[in-house]
């Protein structure tokens, strides 16, 4: 009987603790939200980000607010001798943070840190080939997304992907597409949505999209958004989510219903930025 009482007070205690780290998280938040936002982090904003000086005030005002928290929470490193600057920084989280406006999100809770290199970046990729021996190849890689925390992404890309707004292709967009598409534990499309209604039009939607997009790159014809959205599932909601904010015009005139799902999800309507 003691064992048990005793088991019941350290829960108690233990949940306690974790009450008042949340508690404290969120008046840490709020602080870091009405503290000004640098001069210097807008100036960046408007060099690297265009669609940043089409978006409304109120939302600006919103993407500082998350912006500020996301340097604050996490962790920046710099790979291949790449020194971490405020410019890569404000690019990064600009980006990452126009993911969560107008909804009531927790900034990326599952990740800790983003690991910068200068450029394209080799990883090994372990195959079995043939089943009796290991072999591990070279991959030249943009950009991952880890569910350990992690979101690597070459900053020559990033750049490059935030100032040309038009093209369809965007590595932080994709990339943290990807990490909302992870905060459930799985890779597979289908990110935590506001109401469980929601998944049965979201899952009719996007798998008839996703099978249209597979259909034409295998015939080698020419879509809105890239084949690599063909992929498969994840990707496919990736893709989907850079040409939502960067080719919304064309997106809602060849994919109304994919359009209005991803506009129901992200709260926002980048056609009426401009």
């Amino acid at each position: 009987m003691k064992s048990f009482f005793l088991f019941l007070a350290l829960g108690l205690i233990v949940a306690g603790v974790a009450v008042g780290r949340r508690r404290l998280r969120r008046v840490r938040r709020r602080k870091l939200q009405a503290s000004p936002f640098p001069v210097a982090w807008r100036t960046i904003l408007r060099r690297n980000l265009p669609l940043y000086g089409r978006m409304p005030d109120p939302l600006k005002d919103q993407l500082h607010g998350y912006i500020t928290i996301f340097i604050a929470e996490k962790r920046f490193e710099g790979l291949g001798g790449l020194e971490i600057t405020d410019e890569m920084k404000v690019t990064v989280a600009g980006q990452a943070c126009m993911l969560l406006l107008n909804r009531e999100m927790d900034v990326y809770p599952k990740l800790y840190s983003i690991l910068l290199y200068p450029d394209a970046y080799r990883t090994k990729e372990s195959s079995l080939f043939p089943p009796d021996a290991h072999e591990e190849s070279p991959e030249v890689r943009l950009g991952e997304s880890w569910t350990t925390g992690s979101v690597v992404l070459a900053w020559d890309h990033v750049k490059h992907g935030a100032r040309d707004w038009k093209d369809g292709q965007n590595l932080v967009l994709h990339e943290f597409a990807h990490q909302l598409d992870q905060e459930d534990n799985s890779s597979d499309g289908a990110p935590i949505l506001e109401q469980r209604s929601h998944y049965i039009p979201w899952a009719r939607v996007l798998s008839a999209e996703y099978e249209t997009l597979r259909r034409k790159s295998a015939r080698g014809r020419k879509t809105v958004m890239d084949e690599y959205g063909a992929t498969d599932p994840a990707e496919f909601f990736a893709v989907a989510t850079e040409t939502f904010f960067e080719k919304p015009k064309q997106m809602k005139k060849a994919h109304p219903e994919l359009y209005e799902e991803l506009r129901n999800y992200y709260k926002v309507d980048p056609v009426a930025w401009g």
